[in-house]
């Protein structure tokens, strides 16, 4: 499940407020007020890049997915085996957010990094503490709608590219194509499609979706595709940004967000008896058991679902937001980011290692253990079938970011969505939602020059 650490869930909490572009000293010295060096080293030990006594190269490999601890293993191995004269030292973060803030701090910024691809990066990528990697010739082969939506979070100066997507998730509907075929129901591609299919579903003693509302977080998948297509492509231009105020503003979530959260509540009525109080790993255990046609969740779900059924029924398809099967398209997120240390002390050893992770065979490895779609425009075209709905759109470049990457940590957006679908105030949340980013807005000072 990788929507967010997308690593897990929980990461969805743990994003930056947006700040205006900051030195390197000044940000490295806010870092320091945030007290958790001490946290950092109970869990993580690093060597630093350094030259060994047999004359190898030492790589520090900042690793922040819990889930893929295998994988990266295997792939160090190999890269090792095939450049003996580099080591690389895999540090396993379980708390990336706090890991990576205090090695900024004891300014020692890994040699090379991976980062989920979420607002936490973008500020990082602003206080220029990441290389600037566009001339790579990794870079030249990635798809440039996936490149856009990472350098879109933020870069260093407005103008270099910090990271390079390793994996991609897809936040689309997962559905059970068997429980579909036995009620005729075709695979919607509009929004009244969808909520035919729903009802159809409900007629029929099935349940449309398992919705798992104890966990806030999980109203978010929905939301974020909703609000991507249906609210302005511009609106965190204004919104948030020094000055802004809902009244003066040119966009607001009471202006523009009225269409997206009627249809949030239109989804969330179809929730199952119980639904408040089933988590995320109850709606896996019974998506996967075939005790709902659908489930709105994305490809990060995939590997959970599998985990509690090996032989689960899952396709999937893009949210139809509209009535316009030509406007839809994917939310897709970079899961995983690559990223060196600008100041590493071996920056062509540390260019060889990306390289090599961005090679071909790396990325359909990768790809294929952890259900993910492969950011490049030479990957082998995916196999798994529960990702087919959503690959022809990816391959396309019809992708959008995760709409919540651009809300602050500050302000508590899984918590205020999961209150609005279970108390249908929606003039409430609106109002909430503005009200949130006016405070954010007040703390904003726009920097003048570089």
């Amino acid at each position: 499940m990788n929507h967010e650490q997308e690593s897990g869930p929980p990461a969805l909490r743990h994003q930056l407020a947006r700040k205006p572009q900051p030195g390197r000293r000044n940000f490295r010295r806010r870092l320091m007020a945030t007290g958790t060096t001490a946290a950092l080293a109970l869990t993580l030990v690093l060597t630093g890049c350094s030259t060994n006594d047999d004359g190898r190269v030492t790589l520090d490999f900042f690793q922040f997915k819990p889930e893929a601890v295998a994988q990266f293993t295997q792939i160090v191995k190999d890269f090792e085996a095939k450049n003996p004269n580099i080591h690389v030292v895999i540090n396993n973060s379980p708390d990336p957010d706090t890991a990576i803030r205090t090695l900024l701090v004891k300014n020692r910024t890994p040699d090379v990094l991976t980062l989920n691809g979420n607002g936490n990066f973008g500020d990082l990528a602003k206080a220029c503490v990441f290389a600037d990697l566009s001339s790579m010739p990794a870079a030249a082969r990635v798809q440039p709608a996936v490149q856009d939506i990472l350098n879109g979070l933020g870069t260093c100066h407005g103008n270099e590219t910090n990271g390079l997507p390793f994996a991609n998730n897809a936040s689309g509907i997962l559905y059970n194509p068997e429980i579909f075929a036995a009620n005729g129901v075709a695979v919607p591609q509009t929004w009244d499609q969808l909520i035919a299919a729903a009802d159809t579903f409900k007629a029929n003693g099935v349940n449309p979706f398992y919705m798992t509302l104890k966990d806030a977080w999980t109203v978010l998948p929905s939301f974020v595709n909703l609000a991507g297509n249906l609210m302005p492509a511009d609106f965190f231009d204004s919104v948030g940004t020094s000055g802004w105020t809902p009244a003066t503003g040119a966009s607001s979530f009471a202006k523009d967000g009225t269409e997206a959260s009627t249809k949030l509540l239109k989804l969330f009525s179809y929730a199952q008896p119980g639904a408040q109080s089933a988590g995320y790993n109850d709606g896996n255990a019974a998506f996967g058991a075939g005790k709902s046609a659908m489930y709105l969740q994305g490809s990060f779900a995939i590997p959970a679902i599998r985990a509690s059924n090996p032989d689960a029924k899952i396709a999937s398809f893009p949210y139809p937001t509209t009535n316009d099967p030509a406007k839809n398209v994917l939310v897709s997120g970079v899961d995983v980011t690559l990223a060196i240390g600008k100041d590493t002390k071996h920056p062509e050893e540390a260019k060889k290692f990306v390289e090599y992770l961005m090679s071909p065979a790396v990325l359909d490895y990768y790809a294929k253990a952890q259900s993910s779609l492969t950011p490049v425009t030479d990957a082998a075209p995916s196999v798994d079938p529960a990702l087919a709905g959503m690959q022809g759109f990816f391959n396309d470049g019809r992708v959008i970011g995760y709409f919540d990457h651009h809300v602050p940590a500050s302000i508590p957006f899984d918590a205020i969505l999961q209150q609005f679908v279970l108390d249908k105030k929606q003039p409430a949340f609106l109002a909430r939602m503005d009200h949130e980013f006016e405070k954010v807005a007040a703390r904003t000072i726009t920097k003048k020059g570089d």
